[in-house]
């Protein structure tokens, strides 16, 4: 059974933002240049999957004097927690701190903690990115406060196996056009997910909120307009897509699995599921899955440059430099290179997410590297060609609450049968009301 979501975290997470107001400036101590005879050591926190070991090693080396200290941290929301929690005491934040796309616009609502990096010279490699990721790290005053690293242009992830039993192709080129190619659709997906379940019995999808999120990225405005609005009560669109998820969940077309823990990985070992959307840094999520759950290269698991609805960006994240850190230019330095093009396809590599950095995108298209976890797709090539017309929607300051906070719980309900379609959208409002709206 899924975990269910605890809506005091977000509580908790609005509260933090409020005392920002009232709390710890920034300001940190000397900011003198690394050397042999002058040692420094910095600190970074990342989440989830980043592949940046190598790359401390190999900066180390590199910069003598240098000595980095990294902490990961499992979830981008337990991530949120701990970054908002120590913005608030005005201490104990790392000298780089990665930030994520879903609550970039809460950290936006303090940008004024973080360094500004055009003072260390982000005007001078800003053609390094897309241009809406760097505009995306970019306050309204102008204010340069992350270095991206990754962007989640998403195809489909599927296992083969499972297909060949249910009598569907299992080819990537023949799942694409099973799937609609450039015209598919959710309904479509949905569809053969219930013929799936007919011959089968068993669930399509691992649960239903990684599906509702990857619906919502897709919509030209989410859960807020572009110019900061709520946009959910009386959003007809959002509330369709809601009644299509619930549809397919009643149907029995979710597995209604933990996430991010899939039975200690078993899930995409055990057929409990027979597809997962994938961004492009899923695939290393999934990777580690299955060899937590013991498994290997020969799971069944491929990887279809297709995705219902069309393109679509689900996260990414940025490196940032907090106030606090007293060595500011070293750490303004080592973001700057670990999201160099260079350093991008080695994350991507050690990572399989996809980079934010044009050169580094073209590097993984024109290799087409297979990946051995996922029946040899080129998934560098795949996710290149999933990323063309991609533009990340804007995300404002509660949007990972309501995602996981005000949906979460809705969503939960749906899949263990205890409430219908009107009801989950009633209970998801009432939610946005406890949660967000009253606290704003």
């Amino acid at each position: 059974m899924k975990n269910f979501r605890h809506p005091a975290a977000a509580i908790a997470g609005a509260a933090v933002v409020a005392l920002l107001a009232v709390g710890c400036g920034g300001g940190g101590g000397e900011d003198e240049a690394a050397s042999a005879d002058n040692p420094v050591e910095l600190t970074v926190t990342t989440f989830g999957t980043f592949g940046y070991d190598d790359l401390y090693e190999e900066y180390e080396k590199a910069n003598p004097g240098i000595t980095i200290k990294a902490s990961n941290i499992d979830t981008g929301g337990n991530a949120r927690t701990d970054t908002f929690t120590k913005l608030s005491a005005g201490s104990g934040l790392s000298d780089v701190v990665a930030i994520e796309e879903g609550w970039l616009g809460a950290v936006m609502e303090v940008s004024d903690k973080f360094v500004d990096l055009n003072e260390y010279g982000a005007e001078d490699i800003k053609d390094r990115w897309v241009d809406w990721k760097y505009e995306q790290g970019t306050d309204s005053e102008g204010r340069v406060i992350g270095y991206g690293t990754d962007i989640g242009p998403a195809g489909m992830c599927y296992n083969g196996k499972l297909f060949e039993a249910a009598g569907m192709p299992s080819d990537r080129e023949s799942v694409a056009e099973l799937f609609g190619g450039d015209d598919a659709t959710w309904e479509t997906y949905f569809d053969l997910g219930r013929q799936y379940h007919e011959k089968t019995g068993k669930p399509w999808f691992d649960q239903n909120g990684f599906v509702w999120n990857s619906m919502v990225n897709q919509m030209d405005e989410g859960y807020y307009t572009a110019d900061g609005e709520l946009n959910i009560e009386g959003n007809k669109e959002m509330e369709d897509k809601f009644a299509q998820l619930a549809s397919a969940t009643q149907d029995g077309l979710s597995a209604n699995q933990e996430e991010w823990n899939w039975g200690n990985g078993q899930g995409f070992l055990d057929g409990s599921f027979a597809t997962f959307v994938c961004p492009g840094w899923m695939l290393g999520t999934i990777q580690g899955s299955i060899e937590s759950a013991g498994g290997g290269t020969d799971s069944g698991w491929d990887f279809a440059d297709v995705f219902p609805g069309g393109a679509s960006n689900w996260g990414g994240a940025f490196l940032s430099v907090p106030e606090t850190s007293e060595h500011k230019t070293e750490a303004a330095k080592l973001a700057a290179w670990l999201t160099h093009p260079d350093q991008q396809v080695k994350q991507s590599a050690a990572a399989n997410n996809f980079p934010s950095t044009l050169d580094a995108q073209k590097e993984l298209a024109e290799a087409a590297a297979p990946n051995e976890y996922f029946n040899n797709a080129p998934t560098g090539a795949i996710l290149a060609s999933r990323a063309e017309g991609v533009i990340a929607q804007f995300k404002g300051p509660d949007d990972s609450v309501i995602q996981e906070n005000v949906f979460g719980p809705a969503l939960d309900r749906l899949e263990t049968g205890d409430t219908d379609t009107e009801g989950a959208w009633a209970e998801a409002l009432k939610l946005l009301d406890e949660l967000v709206i009253s606290n704003n």
